[in-house]
């Protein structure tokens, strides 16, 4: 007797879609990503894996070969989806790990173009996001102690009888999910995060976001413990040299960086700068699937988050100009792997200086990037708020 092959069922089949309406919604990032590294900071393709452990807090993320880590810039698509969710859930509405949306919303949410370009890249994104593995113990269950899962379960184009693209639905994991509707493990960020161009500076305000807030005091990393939070596979020698040059050029929204030391070891202080958003704080009383009839966003009366019809038709005739094509390494490999942010490297030969000028890059977000050396840190971490508490 021939064999069945047994096929799992979609998981959307037993959920009722989230449907993203059109409106604003303030950025909001989950607070275990920002300060943690499960990211790869570089656009370069990454097939090395994180493996950080603080404490009782363990951390392992896996990336197959052929589509590399997901990145920092792919994360903008958690930070959007987390947003959305949020500001529904502020209006009582009820929402779903079922997302489904056009990419014109997601890609203007976060400060992307909406070319032919930019909806092939997102697609490179979405693929990296599924195929990267998480295993944590962070937040797991009163008998379990590892919790493993991708960023997103599972993805799918929407598409007319024509072929024309009408909308985007994935599914995020349970983990992910529940630590959104946690509104203690919530924080706003400031929206001009999405125009921060390096894989560093933009975890590094992730990571001021996180432990600096809005503390008068600000708080004081040791440099090697930062670069161990990072994840970085770069020298803590180049990671160092990055930071200066980060703190010369003051790039983050909302703070100001500055260098300190402490005899042979180097610290940086992160302090708030002017006003910067204050957490998020008000309890999520329910968790569900969206049936709403009134609207999830304030900028508009009726709603888009309904259930009422299987499609969306969401976008103007005109929003892409052409089919999408499959994509997944322009949005995450350059031409030459040169990106000092996570890439391990040796020192550079003035012919090497000389060609970073000059090779463009491929990448679902421009980055700047430099190449040097310079002293070795401290191999001793330690983080802490300015005055000795640890």
């Amino acid at each position: 007797m021939p064999r069945r092959r047994l096929i799992a069922p979609s998981e959307r089949n037993t959920l009722d879609p989230f449907v993203v309406a059109t409106g604003d919604a303030r950025p909001r990032d989950q607070r275990d990503l920002m300060e943690r590294p499960f990211f790869s900071l570089a656009k370069a393709r990454r097939i090395v894996p994180i493996l950080y452990e603080a404490g009782d807090v363990r951390i392992e993320v896996l990336a197959v070969h052929e589509h590399g880590m997901a990145t920092i810039w792919d994360a903008d698509i958690l930070i959007w989806a987390a947003s959305q969710i949020v500001e529904a859930e502020n209006l009582g509405l009820r929402t779903s790990r079922f997302l489904r949306f056009t990419p014109y919303q997601l890609l203007t949410a976060i400060g992307r173009e909406t070319g032919a370009r930019e909806y092939k890249l997102l697609k490179g994104a979405l693929t990296r996001l599924q195929s990267t593995v998480i295993r944590t113990n962070i937040r797991h269950g009163e008998n379990w102690r590892r919790h493993q899962f991708s960023w997103i379960n599972e993805w799918e184009e929407l598409t007319r009888a024509d072929g024309r693209v009408e909308g985007m639905e994935f599914v995020l994991p349970d983990w992910f999910y529940r630590g959104v509707i946690d509104r203690s493990l919530v924080l706003t960020i400031d929206p001009a995060y999405f125009r921060l161009t390096g894989g560093i500076e933009r975890w590094l305000y992730r990571v001021a976001r996180k432990h600096a807030g809005r503390q008068s005091g600000g708080w004081l990393f040791d440099v090697p413990h930062l670069h161990e939070k990072s994840g970085s596979l770069v020298r803590v020698s180049d990671f160092a040299l990055q930071l200066r040059r980060i703190v010369l050029r003051q790039p983050l929204p909302g703070y100001r960086l500055r260098i300190e030391r402490e005899g042979r070891r180097e610290l940086l202080k992160i302090l708030p700068a002017g006003s910067s958003p204050s957490p998020v704080d008000k309890a999520v009383e329910t968790i569900g699937t969206s049936h709403a009839g009134l609207s999830g966003f304030r900028t508009q009366e009726v709603s888009g988050l309904r259930t009422q019809r299987p499609q969306l038709s969401l976008w103007p005739e005109t929003t892409i100009p052409a089919l999408n094509l499959e994509s997944n390494s322009e949005s995450n490999i350059l031409r030459r792997a040169r990106d000092v942010e996570n890439i391990q490297r040796g020192p550079s030969s003035a012919a090497d200086k000389a060609a970073d000028h000059t090779i463009p890059h491929t990448s679902f977000r421009k980055s700047a990037f430099t190449s040097s050396d310079t002293s070795q840190g401290s191999s001793e971490p330690r983080s802490r708020k300015p005055g000795g508490a640890s």
